[in-house]
């Protein structure tokens, strides 16, 4: 995908450090992407204990985690500037705000950017503690996307994701969490999982397949600048990480009912509709999954 270069100043980026007090469990917030299971695959964790920790984390409310840890000062071109994938990142971020900003404004809906934030290894968000083993996510708590870009290398060689676009589609599937944390989607889900607990999981799964969805509509306002392979790139980075995919491939019994993600068939079924349709209103998943 032909993404112009961003301009520093209109993008919010930071940079994290590699070292921080304690560790410990990662609480991510609402709306991880489901390349949080792929950590647990590739990392050798158990699959149904981070399971259960995501399920933990998804009725917390923003503000509880712990508060963001600044990182050393840098300019955006320094920070975006370290290593190839940063920059992918840093490119997809601006282009990212453009297109998204324009249908709030259309809607005289409040429109804010998120933060995208670089770390390595470990750190902490306005949700909690970061980890690399989560794989990139989207804090409410504070807007930010996490990044350890490290991550790629990981999606490339060992799920075999390749190509820039399966990158991009990465950093769209969070920047769409950050969508439904404007129009406050996010915190009626997060209401209504705790009214009924036994559907808190499906409900995740229409959060992160309308996620799925997002990530298409930006590829799709911004059809002149895919190039071919792009959308395969695409259908084949949203089929390695279904929940059915990943537990397949750990040795696991495919389980359903702990689908936090929606399966391999379901994310290429909605990334493919928003990359059709290039319309947000196509991405109802919550009255048609």
């Amino acid at each position: 995908m032909r993404l112009d270069r961003f301009n520093p100043d209109n993008i919010r980026v930071t940079q994290g450090g590699s070292r921080f007090p304690g560790g410990g469990g990662g609480k991510i917030g609402c709306g991880a992407l489901v390349i949080v299971l792929i950590g647990m695959f590739v990392f050798g964790v158990d699959p149904q204990q981070m399971l259960g920790t995501i399920d933990s984390v998804q009725q917390q409310e923003p503000g509880q985690g712990a508060p963001a840890q600044p990182g050393q000062p840098q300019s955006a071109a320094q920070i975006c500037g370290q290593n190839e994938y940063a920059l992918e990142a840093c490119n997809a971020l601006s282009s990212l705000n453009q297109t998204w900003e324009q249908p709030f404004k259309q809607a005289n809906i409040a429109f804010e950017q998120p933060e995208l934030h670089f770390y390595n290894g470990t750190d902490r968000s306005g949700c909690g503690a970061a980890q690399s083993a989560m794989g990139p996510f989207y804090c409410p708590a504070d807007q930010g996307i996490y990044i350890d870009t490290s991550f790629y290398d990981e999606l490339d060689q060992k799920l075999g994701a390749k190509g820039d676009f399966a990158r991009y589609y990465v950093v769209a599937h969070e920047y769409g969490h950050h969508v439904q944390h404007l129009l406050g989607l996010d915190a009626k889900v997060r209401r209504a999982q705790q009214q009924n607990p036994s559907q808190a999981n499906a409900l995740q799964v229409r959060m992160e397949l309308q996620a799925d969805c997002y990530a298409g509509v930006w590829a799709g306002k911004n059809r002149n600048r895919i190039e071919p392979g792009d959308m395969e790139e695409g259908m084949t980075a949203a089929s390695a990480i279904g929940d059915d995919t990943l537990m397949k491939n750990a040795g696991q019994r495919v389980s359903p009912e702990s689908f936090t993600h929606g399966s391999s068939a379901q994310r290429m079924k909605w990334l493919k509709r928003g990359l059709d349709s290039g319309n947000e209103d196509a991405c109802d998943t919550f009255s048609d999954v």
